[in-house]
């Protein structure tokens, strides 16, 4: 066991000694036999390091937005109080969305004291789909059935006014899993965002 433990130390000792060697010649020194070129690996790390630390930095600072319901790529979080259009993101947990919470964005469409109708229901294939309105302005409409097929219940509602502390939350995008299906949001569990790219 010494022994092992003894050459385990002198190769990792060994593959240090080399490591400024190595990283001359992948800098463009003519080969291991040459002189390594220190100028050359200052000026890498002089870009590398500080590219690296604020890339570190940026990245935790935006949400990045995969679901093609939303016209943005990345958003980070913007406070002030939230108006109708605004980007609004929080954690949803919900058997559709997967057997963990996920982090969502979405519009914020519909506000607390604003009228929310869900008229037009019919059935599709022995299940009710309906049309969402707020103050008379469509916000989308329901699918019997996700794109992977899944089985979606949509609310009823109203009509009757978003109660205070909540809002309707959602997107244009006909296969969005939004407040069409687990009702309005409360604000408290909502943070205002702000569209980057």
């Amino acid at each position: 066991m010494l022994r092992l433990c003894w050459h385990a130390a002198r190769s990792a000792v060994a593959w240090t000694a080399e490591l400024p060697l190595r990283a001359a010649v992948s800098l463009g020194a003519a080969g291991y036999g040459e002189p390594p070129r220190p100028g050359r690996l200052w000026r890498a790390c002089a870009i590398v390091v500080p590219t690296a630390l604020v890339t570190s930095w940026a990245i935790p600072q935006l949400t990045w937005v995969i679901s093609p319901s939303i016209e943005a790529w990345a958003v980070r979080p913007s406070p002030g109080p939230i108006h109708v259009g605004d980007y609004v993101s929080f954690w949803l947990s919900d058997p559709l969305a997967g057997p963990r919470p996920v982090h969502v964005t979405k519009h914020a469409l519909c506000l607390p004291g604003q009228m929310l109708s869900e008229i037009d229901r019919r059935s599709s294939r022995d299940r009710t789909v309906g049309a969402y309105y707020c103050d008379g302005r469509l916000l989308g409409i329901s699918k019997p059935f996700s794109a992977k097929c899944l089985a979606l219940d949509n609310i009823a509602w109203g009509p009757k006014a978003i109660p205070a502390g909540f809002i309707y939350v959602g997107s244009h995008h006909p296969d969005g899993y939004d407040s069409r299906y687990y009702g309005p949001v409360a604000i408290d569990r909502l943070t205002r965002m702000e569209r980057v790219l």
